[in-house]
């Protein structure tokens, strides 16, 4: 998946943002109440934050290693 597929809703959250979201949707994924209908689009989702919170980590990585 490559940052351009991240759709800029996601590509707009800060770190804390995404992390924040990641957590709430862990929460719904291992209630008991989970609607599986839904865990295709939320799956997605999941996978699109993670890529973005990786994506953050290796721009700061870069910037940390040129200074």
């Amino acid at each position: 998946m490559k940052m351009e597929n991240i759709p800029a809703e996601i590509k707009s959250k800060s770190l804390k943002e995404a992390r924040d979201e990641i957590n709430e949707i862990l929460i719904k994924l291992e209630s008991d109440n989970f609607d599986l209908k839904s865990a295709e689009n939320i799956y997605k989702r999941l996978i699109y934050l993670n890529k973005h919170v990786e994506n953050l980590f290796k721009i700061k990585s870069k910037e940390i290693s040129k200074s």
